[in-house]
């Protein structure tokens, strides 16, 4: 089971990160909060552009690394614990995005993000 869940994660990884550099760039910078861009050198393209190349990187390190396997799920899960707050200022400002049009909608998804670190920890370990 932490194969399978390892390789999903893997998988969901990648395209998450193609996504970000192409057909899904506008959505996911409805995720980037607005503290991060407002007084910052960055804007919202180049903070979705480089999240996607380490999603992707992430992706393929859980296939292609086994001997850092522990590493990478610890840092896997602590990526996914620093991309919490834009899932919150998400919510928190009412931007739709993948679907998420609603307030119900958005405020359902926090709860996501604690299984995704979850599922990282464990099917590293």
């Amino acid at each position: 089971m932490k194969s399978f869940v390892r390789w999903a994660l893997a998988l969901a990884m990648m395209f998450a990160g193609i996504s970000h550099l192409t057909f899904a760039r506008r959505d996911f910078q409805a995720q980037v909060p607005d503290a991060l861009v407002e007084h910052g050198p960055l804007d919202r393209d180049a903070v979705v552009v480089a999240s996607g190349v380490v999603e992707a990187a992430f992706g393929l390190a859980l296939v292609a690394l086994p001997k850092e396997r522990r590493r990478i799920g610890a840092a896997l899960a602590a990526f996914f614990i620093a991309i919490f707050p834009g899932n919150i200022d998400q919510w928190r400002k009412g931007r739709s995005a993948f679907g998420l049009d609603t307030d119900q909608k958005r405020f359902g998804r926090l709860f996501f993000q604690p299984a995704l670190v979850a599922a990282a920890w464990w099917s590293t370990r």
